[in-house]
């Protein structure tokens, strides 16, 4: 295959690409958007593994790689459950980032193509910068999988002078790259490389360490922008165009989530990065003499069913609680029920709900729930106070009224779903335990509230069946 051919394939599925971030902004075209990704990926892999710099003698080395590579990836997407889907994300985006400095330190070492003057120092600061993002990259990564799959705790890790300590491994950095660029040699080039690298790996760790539990879905964002930017690196390091649009794409896409998720939850991404927000669970409020601060009105199931039963207008806002409960399909068998009844039953889902971009829609539509009572935050908001019964399925946080009434809360100024405005809002959850900000939530004292305790999916069950019954 000829250097023009490959040239042609590439814009073809850089094309491709484009077509499968506009699909996938909308549920409806997720699939077309996701099967021209793997149009697009197809032939750019076939461009490259078939075009002039890939020689005869590489392709069966490259063929082993991909058949590994396919089968691992096949694996987890048979054996990852959908509420592992977080922290399988954030595994991949360290991957990504581990490819960077890989093909960073194998590109300084390869000595079969001669750049000289500017050219290499141009060439050197691709590497230098690939390998650094890469490094933060894959460190940050790992410690964001740690957190989302519990294997670490979600409480930040606020180190003394934290923010001290970065500027020093940033100055280092600086410093280490000056004597990388000025290096005679390979051999003494090596040094400032790793040393860099060690640093920075060191930082990715730091930097995602002290972020609290509550940031975690912009963590996942952040990071898929940072393994953006290092696929771009790496395109830059191989002078593979398609890399670098690539990497671009995902980057510059990632970095504006990033932004849309800080902006739902009133924080600035300088304020996530120095971390510090959220802990990893805890108890409920207290008043200052100790007890607890507001009563509760529990139900049951079959009380809930009746209120369901007996309504027009019903919300539901789902959580992570309905992930790990794996609840989703009986949701969808209450709202099918519901609706076959003449019940307006919709959807609230808040930009953060879950461990990740997306999480609550993945879910609703993996269970078949129809995408157009599936509604935004921004959209729904307003209808509660018309509503006669607002449901909350393992959510905390995002439907806190604390964020509104409550200024000196840490989550004050952030928007939330205002289940509360409704006749009636049922809270399902396990316990009376904070949610993942480690703030209390006054919802559940309200006069209009009732707290179903359980599982949710066997709660959830017992619902479904009184309402039959």
């Amino acid at each position: 295959m000829t250097s023009s051919v490959v040239t042609v394939a590439y814009i073809g599925a850089i094309i491709l690409f484009i077509l499968s971030l506009g699909g996938l902004s909308n549920p409806e075209t997720s699939r077309r958007g996701n099967l021209y990704g793997i149009i697009g990926m197809t032939i750019a892999v076939l461009a490259t593994v078939l075009g002039p710099r890939v020689t005869a003698a590489g392709i069966p080395w490259i063929v082993g790689a991909m058949v590994v590579g396919g089968a691992v990836g096949l694996y987890a997407a048979r054996a990852v459950q959908m509420t592992q889907m977080p922290e399988l994300v954030a595994i991949m985006h360290s991957l990504v980032g581990l490819a960077a400095c890989l093909v960073g330190f194998a590109s300084y070492i390869d000595t079969s193509i001669a750049y000289t003057g500017a050219e290499k120092t141009i060439h050197e600061i691709e590497i230098y910068l690939g390998i650094l993002i890469g490094a933060v990259t894959f460190s940050g990564s790992v410690i964001a999988f740690g957190k989302l799959s519990g294997k670490i705790g979600g409480k930040p890790l606020l180190l003394p002078a934290r923010h001290w300590l970065n500027l020093a491994g940033l100055l280092v950095i600086l410093w280490f790259g000056r004597e990388f660029i000025m290096a005679k040699d390979v051999a003494s080039g090596m040094t400032p490389l790793v040393v860099m690298t060690v640093v920075s790996l060191l930082f990715g760790i730091h930097m995602v360490m002290a972020i609290g539990g509550a940031d975690m879905p912009v963590v996942v964002s952040m990071l898929n922008s940072y393994s953006g930017w290092a696929a771009a690196a790496t395109g830059f390091m191989l002078s593979n165009d398609l890399l670098i649009v690539t990497g671009a794409l995902v980057g510059s896409s990632g970095a504006i989530l990033s932004y849309i998720m800080c902006r739902a939850m009133n924080r600035n991404f300088i304020s996530v990065i120095a971390g510090g927000f959220g802990t990893g669970g805890g108890a409920p409020a207290a008043k200052g003499d100790g007890e607890p601060a507001g009563e509760v009105v529990p139900i049951a199931a079959a009380e809930t069913a009746e209120l369901l039963r007996e309504a027009k207008n019903v919300i539901i806002v789902p959580g992570y609680g309905m992930a790990v409960a794996q609840a989703q399909h009986t949701v969808f068998e209450i709202t099918r029920h519901l609706r076959e009844k003449g019940v307006n039953v919709r959807f609230g889902i808040h930009p953060v709900a879950g461990r990740m971009p997306g999480h609550m829609n993945v879910l609703l539509a993996e269970a078949k729930v129809p995408y157009d009572i599936v509604m935004e935050m921004d959209e729904i908001n307003a209808d509660f106070p018309d509503t006669d019964v607002s449901m909350v399925i393992g959510a905390n946080d995002i439907v806190n009224p604390s964020a509104q009434e409550d200024p000196a809360s840490p989550i004050a100024g952030m928007p939330v779903l205002e289940v509360w405005k409704a006749k009636t809002s049922i809270v399902m959850k396990r316990s009376m335990a904070s949610g993942y900000a480690g703030v209390d939530n006054p919802l559940f004292y309200k006069d209009n509230n009732r707290m179903l305790f359980g599982d949710a999916k066997k709660m959830l069950d017992e619902v479904l069946v009184a309402l039959k019954g």
